[in-house]
């Protein structure tokens, strides 16, 4: 028996609705590889297969006259090398295989319902093209925002005259490691570590942020902005420690993989998605999401009691008015919050791996909460990056259903053939980035369990672990700083954002991170100076007058002339009640604790 094609030829049903939904799939998988055809036209050209054996099973005829049917056919036919290895090396894999195919068979009715309902009834080429066009632009709205926010700072923060100057920090790393292992410290101020190079480095962000917008060599843009911003944060030291941080890194350096090999990326002609990386975004968005709910479940009581939410919002680093009237909200209300919010980070980043409706639904529950998290709280460009990810859900026919046709453009999708050596090098790097990721995320998931060290990659903070509030404060200590020329009289240096003056209600800040402020609020829980290095620094750039750290507040209350002293007292904040505000017109009610940093001085 020989086939009547000179490529293999796959029969099917054409009287199954659930066949015809998967042929029409796996054409788009096998392109011109393979012809198919309905039983009902072909068959009487193969009289040697029984009737019976096309009804029960697909049937692939190859090119030799040979037949293969059920689970064999579908694995040879859509040339999945793992899995048709797997199939006749690894013991059972091809009984249970097989074994699952006449079941689905068996109940072919059911799996359609279930296909269409999960899937829906469409048939066109699952693509993600717009959904990876509108991810490379968010991601260079956030690279902008990020350059930017620091810019306006940086050099307060570790410029030369700043709190923790970089070039400081990097003589101390050259006296401490040599010149062997730069690559523990990975940044390019060793080339030059002044003021004009932290410029530089800001300025080129920004560039190459609108480089990326405008979606001009998109991977080359994406490898200038991971190592600007890795130089920065390395540099930043505990200014640039935040997990927004590392996961912006991480995001950017898949996101290199991601982006199309195009001088200009356009929809008139561009090419499906890297699949690999697709998933790796994916997973690190599983990661984020579920870490987040697991540690906090795993390590604090006041979670596990749903009571968390009765300190969270006058707790936070830096509250918002909103997140004020909802703490004013009963116990009953936050308590059902916490249940929603471990159901979001729990439960629905699972959805992220499920058929397209229900990721679709998980896509819309995980925006849901960063919007609920944007209102109540001021987390930088955090939730935007989040939700960055999570449109990385959404496939183009989805996003053809959700905006009307004038918003949804043309895509013409052009299959440009990969070199066997790039196949090669992305499954090697992809491969490797799901297993370093997999060993830090199991480590932080099953802490009793001994996993590989993968120390060597932790200075490219580029596989990392999250899970933000995994220990919730259940009080609000605040730092007040003061500076006064004869120790009786003192008066009190604003910062711009941070709690102070009881009056001013809580600001909207995001995604501008004042990065000072927030690490006043780590500073606080500390107790002490003496438990926080960079704060003496940051008192004697208030006894010198250094504008560029005056700059980082809202108000000197010594413009012409520094004074003699500052000190720094503890308090304890908390928000008021609806009552107190009506009749007061406060937002805030404090209680002296005591003494942050005795009077200090020059001299």
């Amino acid at each position: 028996m020989q086939s009547q094609s000179s490529k293999p030829l796959l029969v099917y049903d054409d009287t199954c609705d659930f066949c015809r939904y998967w042929i029409v799939q796996w054409q788009h998988v096998t392109g011109d590889r393979v012809d198919y055809a309905p039983y009902q036209e072909v068959a009487a050209q193969f009289p040697e297969i029984p009737l019976s054996a096309f009804e029960n099973s697909v049937q692939l005829i190859l090119q030799n006259g040979t037949v293969l049917s059920g689970a064999e056919a579908v694995l040879r036919a859509l040339n999945n090398g793992l899995f048709f290895w797997c199939y006749y090396h690894l013991p059972g894999f091809a009984s249970v295989s097989e074994g699952i195919y006449r079941f689905i068979a068996q109940h072919r009715p059911f799996f359609s319902a279930m296909t269409q309902g999960l899937s829906g009834t469409h048939t066109e080429r699952t693509t993600l093209c717009f959904s990876r066009w509108l991810f490379l632009r968010g991601l260079g709205c956030i690279y902008l925002i990020a350059f930017l926010s620091l810019w306006v700072q940086i050099h307060g923060l570790v410029g030369s005259n700043g709190i923790l100057p970089a070039d400081q920090f990097l003589e101390a790393v050259r006296q401490q490691i040599g010149i062997d292992d730069y690559h523990l410290v990975p940044t390019l101020f060793w080339l030059n570590a002044s003021d004009a190079f932290l410029n530089f480095l800001c300025a080129g962000g920004v560039l190459l942020s609108l480089v990326l917008i405008a979606g001009f060599v998109p991977p080359l843009a994406l490898v200038g902005l991971w190592t600007f911003y890795l130089s920065l944060v390395t540099v930043g030291q505990v200014f640039l420690s935040f997990q927004w941080d590392v996961l912006l890194l991480e995001a950017g350096f898949l996101a290199i993989f991601f982006a199309p090999l195009q001088l200009r990326e356009r929809f008139t002609r561009t090419s499906q998605p890297a699949t690999a990386f697709l998933w790796l975004l994916r997973w690190l968005l599983f990661r984020l999401m579920f870490a987040s709910g697991y540690v906090k479940l795993a390590s604090d009581e006041v979670w596990r009691n749903l009571t968390a939410l009765n300190f969270h919002y006058e707790t936070q680093p830096l509250p918002t008015w909103f997140g004020w009237y909802v703490h004013q909200l009963p116990e009953w209300f936050q308590k059902a919050s916490v249940i929603g919010m471990f159901a979001a980070e729990l439960v629905v980043p699972f959805l992220i791996f499920a058929p397209r409706r229900l990721r679709t639904a998980g896509c819309i529950g995980l925006i849901g909460l960063q919007v609920l998290i944007v209102l109540t709280g001021n987390y930088c460009f955090f939730n935007l990056l989040t939700i960055a990810l999570c449109i990385l859900l959404i496939d183009d026919v989805t996003w053809k259903f959700l905006l009307p046709n004038r918003f949804m453009p043309t895509i013409r999708f052009v299959e440009r053939p990969r070199h066997r050596y790039r196949r090669i090098g992305i499954a090697v790097v992809a491969t490797l980035l799901f297993l370093l990721s997999g060993i830090r995320f199991g480590g932080q998931i099953f802490r009793e369990t001994r996993f590989p060290a993968v120390a060597w990659i932790a200075p490219f903070r580029s596989v990392n672990t999250y899970g933000l509030f995994a220990d919730m404060t259940e009080s609000r200590p605040e730092i007040i700083v003061e500076g006064s020329n004869d120790r009786i009289t003192w008066e009190t240096y604003q910062f711009r954002w941070k709690p102070g003056d009881l009056t001013i209600a809580p600001k909207w800040v995001a995604p501008h991170q004042p990065r000072l402020d927030w690490q006043m609020w780590f500073a606080a829980l500390q107790g002490s100076y003496q438990n926080t290095p960079w704060f003496l620094n940051f008192m004697g750039a208030l006894l010198q007058g250094k504008s560029e750290v005056l700059q980082l507040l809202a108000e000197n209350p010594f413009p012409d002339t520094p004074p003699r002293y500052v000190r720094a007292t503890l308090y304890d904040y908390r928000f008021t009640d609806l009552a107190t505000k009506r009749s007061e017109g406060v937002w805030w009610h404090r209680e002296w604790k005591r003494i942050y940093c005795p009077a200090i001085s020059l001299r």
